[in-house]
Formats: C-alpha cells, sequence, structure tokens
C-alpha cells in the first residue's frame, strides 16, 4: 500500500520576488561601482545606474513584508527567501539612507574653500570637466554664507616655514593621499605663488573631486589656501569640507616639526684700535 505524501504549502510569490529583486539590485549597485572604479562611464551614467539598483532594492524589501503578511496568513512557504531579501535591501540602502539623513542637515552646496573672496582658481582643471559638470567659478557670496554657517573652522593655515618648506610638506601629503597632481608650481620668492592642482577620489564609488592649493608668502611666514570641490551635483555630504580640514591639519603637524629657517648670524663688529692689552 502506498504511502500518502502530504501536499507541500506552495511558495509564497513575494517572497520569492523578493529575493530575486534584493539579488539583482545588489548585481547592480556592485557593477555600477566597478563602472565608477573603473572610469568606464561618465559619473551621471553611474549615479543612474546606481539609483536603479537601490530602487530594486526598496521594492525587494517591500515585497519582503508583504510575503511576511501572507505566510502569516496561509503559512505558505518561502520565509528564508523573504528574510534575504530584506537582508540584502536592508544592506544595500542603508548608506544611502545615511547619507539622506545628513543632506537635511547640510546646505545644498559642493564648492568649499579657504578664501572666498579669492578662492584657488581651477585651471587645468577647467579642462577636464565636461558640459553636464560643475561649474569651475566659485558661486560667489551666497556659498560663502552657506559654508560659514555649517562649516565655520574651514579657514586659512598659517605656518612658521618658508612658502618652499611649506610647498614640498604639502605636495609629500598630496602623494601620500594618492591624488593625481595635474598641475604643480613651485613657488618663487617674489614672483609667485606656490600652486597645487589635484584630482581626489571618494572612497567608495571612485568620483573625482578636484583640489587646489595656494601658497603664498605672509610676513615672517606661509599662507596656505585650499579650495575642494564635487564635479557633479549639488550638495557634497560634507566631503569637500572634511578633505580640506584633514589636510590642512596634516600640513600644520608636519611643519610644525620643521624648523624654520634662520638669517646667519652677523658678525661681530672690530673693536677700535685692535685688542686691548693684557694688563
Amino acid at each position: 500500500m502506498a504511502r500518502r505524501r502530504l501536499a507541500e504549502e506552495p511558495l509564497s510569490r513575494f517572497a520569492a520576488w523578493s529575493r530575486r529583486l534584493a539579488l539583482f539590485s545588489l548585481a547592480v549597485v556592485l557593477l555600477a561601482i566597478v563602472i565608477a572604479r573603473a572610469d568606464l562611464l561618465d559619473t551621471l551614467p553611474v549615479l543612474a545606474t546606481l539609483g536603479a539598483g537601490l530602487a530594486l532594492a526598496v521594492l525587494g524589501i517591500l515585497a519582503a513584508f508583504v510575503a511576511f503578511g501572507v505566510i502569516w496568513q496561509s503559512g505558505a512557504r518561502g520565509f528564508g527567501h523573504a528574510v534575504t531579501g530584506l537582508a540584502i535591501g536592508a544592506a544595500l540602502i542603508a548608506y544611502p539612507s545615511y547619507l539622506g539623513w545628513k543632506a537635511t542637515k547640510l546646505p545644498m552646496i559642493a564648492d568649499i574653500t579657504t578664501d572666498a573672496i579669492d578662492p584657488p582658481r581651477f585651471e587645468v582643471v577647467a579642462r577636464l570637466r565636461s558640459r553636464q559638470a560643475n561649474p569651475v567659478l566659485y558661486a560667489g557670496l551666497y556659498a560663502a554664507e552657506q559654508q560659514r554657517g555649517a562649516y565655520p573652522d574651514i579657514e586659512p593655515l598659517m605656518v612658521a616655514v618658508t612658502p618652499e618648506a611649506a610647498y614640498e610638506a604639502t605636495m609629500a601629503l598630496v602623494t601620500k593621499r594618492k591624488w593625481r597632481v595635474i598641475n604643480a608650481r613651485q613657488p618663487q620668492a617674489g614672483r609667485r605663488d606656490g600652486y597645487i592642482e589635484a584630482v581626489a577620489v571618494t572612497p567608495i564609488m571612485a568620483f573625482r573631486d578636484d583640489v587646489a592649493i595656494r601658497i603664498r608668502p605672509v610676513g615672517a611666514g606661509t599662507r596656505i589656501d585650499m579650495r575642494s570641490a564635487s564635479r557633479y551635483g549639488r550638495l557634497d555630504f560634507g566631503v569637500n569640507a572634511a578633505r580640506i580640514r584633514s589636510l590642512l591639519e596634516d600640513i600644520d603637524d608636519l611643519t610644525s616639526v620643521v624648523k624654520p629657517e634662520r638669517p646667519p648670524p652677523k658678525p661681530a663688529a672690530p673693536q677700535k684700535g685692535g685688542q686691548s692689552a693684557r694688563r
């Protein structure tokens, strides 16, 4: 006599779709990261791909919640599928959600400088930006007021070393950060300021941000001004201010251990009448 098999409960379609959407969204997000880091496409297509992946992750999360309700009511299978979809989706949108919350507390600016009156200029950078990118000209008074309210500590750095020593210290730190230097001029006494243009990349998506640093003699020391700007977007989530703050702090630490050059001592004036006779 054959044994009767208990009929298995059907798999919840919402649970199955939750996992499918989550896995597909993970693939799309990883693809966007690979394209961005390999610099295969411009930033705007990468952002569109990333946004599509995150939207799929949100749909996977919604499908997971619906699946939980269906499983509770009907006893259908698929709890594990729904948990997988929820976990992957939540992991993908966690950091973007944090950035969205952070954006509510920051002004809509993406160009930060220590000198709003005479910001360091983007010279070579202007030829690297596409037409869809942000303008290279500083926004002016409005951006300066917004920056002062959000980042009051961003200001010029004064160091008690020569412009040449400040330039060498700055170049060493820029190289250590692996920024791509695209323009560099050493300072010349009485002729020109030191100047550095470089391209920095963000840690995860490797988006390109532009940096300009000016090194100018002031009295017996040196003034260092810096500008950091995102190529795309009206909001930088505080990345540019953090970049300026970090570099200037490191320059200050590095130059503080460099002894300022002192002028050679003046020779003693000869005594009148030659050496005095011994008594």
